[in-house]
């Protein structure tokens, strides 16, 4: 696309904003470079990365990729045989932590992603090299001892013989005879080897090799003729340990390269990852959503906001462009808003098409357009000796060789700077020269026959930015199908200009230019009582759909409590005229055993338990329902929101939603069913859910405000023991109740106390799930990093 029009529409600050989302320096890098895709396949790829990586962001946090190490040329050295340093390695080391950290992120919880997880699924955890470089490698110029067993024992070979150089010095440095020769009682170091400071005057007594001296000359560094063969075992020693120390950072480096294009690839999609997860923090940012992409030239944004104006002053507009018109021209007064127009639907036409959301609402569509150009601001150029009507005519005289029906242009005060009538004539020719072409274009003008042009040819629309003449200022909310009105005389009447001047001005003007305003001015009114009356019917409507879809529920619920209601009876019906068959078989079978017995007594008293046992299945069956009377009717002025009552019909309990109406009915909330109920027929309940809640709240509070200010680490450098392990201990005790899952205690290196008395404690402390030294990024020795329970 054309350079000028990134400089003009600010296409690089939207990728400034891009690259502060990056993790990686190199990802930085390769935002700098990007540019819009031209291709409709490729545009909808990117934008579907950007997709996915919000889902994820949304649905877990961003990727936890850190600030990865470009290592290409590390590959590289060792690929070729050379020997990798530490600080090259522990580079490689870092990235493959990023990779197997990403990997594990990207691999669970996360619903179908086929571009994200398909990255994920092709990075290769070398497990191997990676705990061979962490073995092996503590910091950019220290090697472990662990590292291999030879360099284990050659340590341990120089400790012992620095103790022992040590001890004949101390010897040489205690003896009587030494003493008035030396300078000071110390051992220091030249050259590498152990020298004691020694008289200039006593030089010849004291048997050595002088390695230095003083500044002043009055003393001389000698070392001690009985140690010099220590001294040179000992430097053989070290010398051992260097080449031991190159040997494994040469089998270290060959294992590097034994897996070169693995790690090469793993770079590659750590980039790629990097670059998706920063469209996708930049879109939630935005609050953007991604648009509908079409090769048909029709663009339409709804609610579209300029990503560069803050979010708190910027207006949204809404403009369409390639269905019903190619060509929009939109009039309005000054600062009224038509520039940053122009931009808007610039820089979201150059931001879709490299992969990112556009801050604007849902339903939103964007064309693929091979060139978008641009004649923005004043264009005077000094250095041409060109005025600005001339370079804005050079740019455009560019602009028309180039266009065609997949490109957009955008061009701002059209024809002004120069005779209004001819700059006028001047802009509706380029304006019908670029429709010819099928180009997309959108113009800003002061220009009235420009309004007239617009109303009068096909495939040609007005626009207007809004002013309010009542306060004199702009709205910034643009109007597709009207015009706009000069408002010069509206405007200056308001200031206090003389109505004769501006009457007598009136009449300077051509008749037929009034009555064009007069008809403006009444289209206006006229459309803006036409979109109130719209948006009354919109919200009725609404309001009676909300209703329907109410009563449609309802019904629903209540034919199906009544189907469920009609089988409950006919199973109860069932199970009565079972039990009923049964006691009259029983009662038949007992009035048979009556007629053989011949005592009256015995007869009477057998009639009597049968009547009993008929009235006892007969009361079985009566209704059981028993409604609780209300000895104390509830008044309307005892009820609030909120209130906590007994159904007394229902024999359930609710909570009040709506205040008594005109006929003494309140609505409650029982469970899911909200049902009308008269006063009669409620009673007042204290369950002490006040209380709860009270608690409730409290412990609440206490969790947001530890949350909001608890950090995620703490540090405790040049503390003294026990003040430390009392700051730690609290930090933990906030840590826990704030839910945070790791953090990092800063105790510096120093000789250890700190980092071993911290430690102590928390292989006991009740919040401590696990603990580990920092890593190589994450401070080294000087950090503990606590995971909590």
């Amino acid at each position: 696309m054309n350079q000028k029009s990134y400089r003009v529409l600010e296409y690089y600050k939207i990728l400034d904003l891009l690259s502060t989302e990056a993790a990686s320096s190199i990802t930085r890098k390769a935002i700098g470079e990007l540019r819009p895709g031209l291709e409709l396949y490729q545009i909808q790829e990117m934008l579907a990365e950007t997709t996915e990586a919000v889902s994820v962001i949304m649905r877990k946090g961003a990727l936890p990729l850190g600030s990865f190490y470009d290592i290409r040329d590390s590959i590289y050295l060792a690929e070729k045989g050379s020997t990798l340093t530490m600080k090259q390695l522990l580079e490689v080391l870092y990235n493959l932590q990023v990779v197997r950290n990403a990997a594990s992120f990207l691999k669970s919880d996360l619903p179908e992603l086929p571009i994200v997880k398909g990255l994920a699924e092709v990075l290769s955890i070398q497990k191997r090299l990676e705990e061979n470089i962490d073995r092996c490698i503590l910091s950019e110029d220290e090697m472990s001892d662990q590292a291999s067993p030879e360099l284990r024992n050659i340590r341990r070979t120089i400790q012992r013989q620095n103790e022992a150089i040590r001890a004949k010095m101390n010897q040489i440095l205690n003896s009587s005879d030494n003493r008035t020769m030396l300078q000071d009682a110390i051992v220091t170091m030249r050259q590498g080897r152990y020298v004691i400071p020694v008289k200039q005057e006593h030089k010849s007594k004291f048997s050595g090799i002088v390695h230095d001296q003083s500044a002043t000359g009055a003393t001389l560094f000698i070392e001690p003729q009985a140690i010099v063969n220590l001294n040179n075992e000992l430097r053989e020693m070290e010398l051992s340990e260097k080449v031991e120390i190159e040997r494994i950072l040469a089998e270290l480096s060959a294992e590097v390269a034994s897996v070169h294009q693995e790690l090469l690839n793993n770079q590659d999609i750590l980039l790629k990852l990097d670059f998706i997860f920063a469209k996708g923090r930049l879109s939630v940012k935005m609050k953007a959503e991604a648009p509908m992409m079409n090769t048909r030239g029709f663009l339409r944004i709804r609610d579209g906001r300029h990503p560069l104006i803050p979010r708190d002053k910027v207006v949204p507009i809404s403009i369409a462009l390639g269905k019903d018109y190619d060509t929009l021209v939109i009039t309005g007064p000054n600062t009224g808003g038509k520039t940053v127009t122009l931009k808007t639907v610039g820089l979201f036409v150059m931001m879709a098409q490299s992969g990112l959301h556009l801050p604007a609402g849902s339903g939103t569509e964007m064309p693929v357009f091979n060139q978008v150009y641009a004649d923005i601001g004043d264009e005077q150029s000094i250095e041409q000796s060109l005025s600005t009507f001339s370079s804005h005519m050079k740019n455009i005289v560019d602009i028309l060789d180039h266009s065609d029906s997949r490109t957009l242009v955008l061009l701002d005060e059209l024809g002004a700077g120069t005779d209004p009538t001819e700059g006028a004539a001047l802009a509706i020719s380029i304006l019908e020269y670029l429709s010819r072409r099928g180009t997309k274009t959108i113009a800003t003008t002061h220009y009235t026959e420009l309004k007239k042009y617009a109303i009068s040819t096909h495939r040609v629309e007005n626009a207007s930015m809004e002013f309010d003449v009542e306060t004199l200022s702009p709205t910034y909310r643009l109007t597709i199908g009207t015009p706009g009105r000069s408002n010069a005389f509206e405007i200056s009447k308001k200031l206090g200009l003389s109505a004769s001047i501006i009457e007598n001005a009136k009449g300077l003007l051509q008749r037929g230019d009034i009555e064009f305003e007069d008809v403006i001015s009444s289209i206006e009114k006229d459309k803006k009582a036409a979109e109130e009356e719209r948006d009354e019917a919109i919200l009725l409507r609404l309001e009676m759909q909300k209703q329907k879809e109410q009563f449609e529920k309802e019904k629903n619920r209540l034919a199906e409590q009544k189907d469920k209601i009609l089988s409950k009876a006919k199973e109860e019906a069932r199970d009565m005229i079972r039990e009923a068959k049964e006691v009259a078989d029983q009662v038949q079978k007992e009035l048979r055993e009556l007629e053989k017995n011949q005592n009256a007594s015995d007869r009477n008293r057998k009639y009597e338990e049968v009547r009993k046992k008929i009235r006892t299945a007969s009361d079985q069956y009566r209704d059981k329902i028993q409604v609780e009377t209300n000895p104390n009717p509830v008044k309307p002025e005892e009820l609030k929101l909120g209130d906590r009552v007994k159904v007394l019909s229902l024999d359930q309990k609710g909570n009040i939603i709506s205040l008594p109406d005109d006929r003494n009915e309140v609505q409650v909330q029982v469970g899911l069913l909200k049902i009308n109920v008269s006063l009669d027929n409620l009673a007042k309940i204290q369950d002490g859910s006040g209380k709860k809640d009270q608690k409730k709240s409290r412990y609440g509070s206490l969790y947001r405000s530890k949350v909001q200010s608890i950090s995620p680490s703490i540090n405790v450098r040049g503390k003294q023991l026990d003040d430390a392990l009392m700051d730690v201990d609290k930090y933990l005790d906030d840590a826990y109740i704030a839910g945070l899952a790791e953090v990092t205690v800063i105790h510096g290196r120093g000789e250890g106390i700190l980092r071993d008395g911290l430690q102590q404690m928390f292989k006991t402390h009740k919040h401590v799930a696990q603990f580990r030294k920092g890593a190589y990024n994450e401070g080294g020795d000087g950090v503990t990093v606590i995971k909590l329970r």
